[in-house]
């Protein structure tokens, strides 16, 4: 069926540049599955700009990252205008982005994560009171911004002012050694298990974003049981935080003891990019749907919960 739909993109997170991308790709995918499609690079007028809409938008398509797109807030503002929308509804979205929260919400389930703790901007200059090696993150950022490891050699574990660029408080996680693994989830189902290898550092946003800078490998080469349990995990977690549609949980797998390893869950991405580079469209390419067809598919389940 023919829709006119509304793309979001852009915004004014410290995601905005894939959001962009993200949202381009998408919007022409929708035209080639022959919907209607308005591309909107979001400001802080958007409710004017959707209700300016001739003819008026009967779904939204939300492709915006970070802060206001993915945390609860634009899905608030559009259940409030009536407007059916992709992706998962304010609860869901706000939970997950906010990774203290959702670590929370998993540790309650038995979904096993990092051993972690919080710290305010108050603590920064001094030592951030964990072991090495550990992980400073945002505690409401995504794309891994902002993320910073400190390791067994480094010399000096205190908290620095720039952890605390994205706001007041931090997370500051055990750094698991291992493997990184991802599984997308695609309605009621987990799509695979990928593993990402990269060639220097982590998988940040550098890493993330930039061709060339990591491989992905789907299948992941882990024990059958190993994937088999990320898959589990991943569809756990989904349904835990209310998640619609689609969702990317990313894990950290240590097998430096031997197979098999353990599995922590990091975090739950309702957002995921859709990205030349990004997983999730990889995932459903291997599970046999076409980029086409994926972005098509998430338009169909958009909705408003109430």
């Amino acid at each position: 069926m023919r829709r006119h739909v509304a793309v979001l993109m852009g915004g004014w997170s410290a995601e905005r540049e894939v959001s962009l991308v993200t949202g381009q790709r998408c919007a022409d995918a929708l035209e080639s599955g022959g919907h209607q499609v308005t591309r909107i690079d979001i400001d802080r007028d958007i409710t004017h700009r959707l209700r300016g809409l001739d003819p008026a938008a009967e779904v939204v398509f939300n492709a915006l990252h970070g802060r206001f797109g993915e945390d609860g807030c634009i899905q608030g503002l559009l259940e409030t205008m009536g407007l059916p929308y992709t992706h998962s509804g304010p609860l869901a979205s706000a939970l997950a982005m906010d990774k203290p929260m959702a670590k929370r919400l998993f540790a309650s389930a038995g979904i096993p994560c990092p051993d972690g703790r919080t710290a305010h901007r108050t603590e920064a200059g001094r030592p951030a009171g964990w072991q090495k090696p550990f992980v400073v993150k945002p505690g409401r950022e995504g794309s891994s911004v902002g993320v910073r490891r400190v390791l067994k050699d480094c010399n000096d574990d205190r908290l620095c002012d720039s952890d605390f660029l994205y706001g007041d408080d931090v997370m500051i996680e055990s750094y698991i050694p291992g493997r990184e693994l991802t599984v997308t989830v695609l309605g009621d189902r987990a799509l695979g298990v990928t593993e990402v290898l990269t060639g220097e550092g982590f998988y940040d946003y550098h890493n993330k974003y930039t061709a060339g800078r990591s491989r992905h490998v789907l299948p992941a080469p882990v024990p059958g049981e190993v994937a088999a349990r990320a898959m589990e995990m991943a569809l756990a977690a989904h349904r835990l935080l209310g998640c619609h549609a689609v969702s990317r949980a990313d894990f950290r797998y240590d097998d430096t003891r031997g197979e098999p390893g353990d599995l922590y869950l990091l975090e739950i991405n309702t957002q995921p990019g859709m990205t030349p580079v990004s997983l999730v469209p990889e995932q459903a390419a291997h599970a046999g749907m076409s980029f086409e067809e994926l972005v098509c598919w998430i338009t169909e389940q958009a909705r408003c919960e109430r």
